[in-house]
């Protein structure tokens, strides 16, 4: 039996330490120099003007809400394939989230979906770019536009990607990224705010910081939050971020031989296509398939750990009580098909193969090799 392959882990090595130790030395471990040095790669990497340490990415999109003075009597349009935290945080912010169905080919949020369910109560759109590629920002800004919406960007897996060669998260009024422990680099947990704005930007400091625009006072101008960062975040986000190129180069590599590989069982298997205006980041590389329950067991029982797409928001038991009505065929029929492979840097040649062989085998094709 082949010793067991997580569906994806983090590469944390002796980069992580080296920074850390920086934080043991200074005896700053709550919001100082290196989250100041995080936040400027986060800049950089990114071209946004500002860049918020947040404690996470949650916290993050609520507070973007906030800061929009999105609340009470106002509808959001979220898409209906995501993980609940998008929609999570609209309640929070005691507005109520609407629905959006996903594009067949990319799984993102179908625009022309959004127009249709745009109300007078309307007052943002949250584009979640999925999976490692981005929504339609083009059509999507156009119709905020026409509309007089904001646009909130959950790049919670945006790391690293580009549309029309511009970062996630920086199109919008808003967006935020996420370092949750699975996603493509981490922080263990973190989340940041971009924005071009300097008014949302302070706004978004002062919730974050209970109220206050600068720490060492104890005069509140408004009611905020505790939603700090640490040193240790930032640590070891710094060290995650000089390894950027390389993981996004690994994820392509292991994207690029499963897509060569499993080919042939494209009517039975099949990729998610992606935009060509979109410069990805395969956090996951995941297809679709009929077999999705008997495949995940037949590879788990080979050790292979396999990861589901996310449950449709408009099924998740917790929002029985809006009774959500709407047609939601494509995110119902992502989730029954989708299945998502092995992604992880430290994923090996020799397991992606087997991974690979696997898959082959419980389809039959147990004569071909892999080049």
């Amino acid at each position: 039996m082949k010793d067991f392959i997580a569906q994806i882990e983090p590469w944390i090595g002796k980069e992580e330490r080296i920074q850390l130790n920086r934080v043991i030395h200074s005896t700053y471990v709550t919001e100082h120099d290196l989250t100041k040095e995080f936040e400027e790669k986060i800049k950089q990497l990114t071209g946004s003007k500002y860049a918020i340490a947040m404690t996470n990415g949650t916290a993050a999109l609520y507070c973007c809400l906030k800061s929009l003075d999105i609340g009470a009597g106002d509808e959001v349009i979220v898409p209906n394939l995501t993980f609940i935290a998008t929609s999570n945080v609209v309640i929070w912010a005691n507005a109520t989230p609407v629905f959006c169905d996903v594009s067949a080919k990319t799984l993102c949020i179908d625009p022309e979906q959004i127009e249709k369910l745009i109300t007078p109560r309307t007052k943002a759109i949250i584009p979640v770019h999925l999976y490692g590629q981005s929504a339609d920002m083009s059509a999507i800004l156009d119709i905020a536009k026409k509309h007089n919406l904001k646009v909130i960007e959950d790049a919670a897996q945006g790391v690293g990607v580009r549309f029309d060669d511009k970062h996630t998260g920086t199109f919008g009024d808003m967006g935020i990224l996420s370092f949750y422990g699975n996603k493509t680099i981490t922080c263990g947990e973190g989340g940041v705010i971009l924005t071009d704005s300097k008014k949302l930007r302070d706004l978004s400091y002062r919730l974050k910081n209970h109220g206050r625009s600068s720490k060492g006072t104890f005069k509140h101008d408004s009611i905020g939050y505790n939603f700090a960062f640490t040193e240790m975040q930032a640590a070891i986000g710094i060290a995650q971020l000089n390894k950027l190129s390389k993981i996004i180069q690994k994820k392509q590599e292991i994207h690029d031989l499963y897509c060569k590989e499993l080919y042939q069982l494209n009517d039975k298997f099949t990729r998610i296509e992606l935009d060509k205006r979109c410069k990805p980041v395969w956090w996951f590389t995941s297809f679709t398939t009929s077999e999705k329950n008997n495949i995940k067991q037949f590879l788990l029982a080979r050790n292979i750990q396999t990861r589901d797409f996310f449950y449709p928001l408009h099924k998740q038991p917790c929002y029985e009580h809006l009774k959500i009505k709407g047609n939601f065929q494509v995110s119902e029929e992502a989730y029954a098909n989708g299945i998502s492979l092995p992604s992880s840097y430290n994923l090996t040649i020799e397991q992606q193969r087997y991974i690979i062989q696997s898959i082959k085998e419980f389809y039959g094709c147990l004569n071909d090799t892999i080049s």
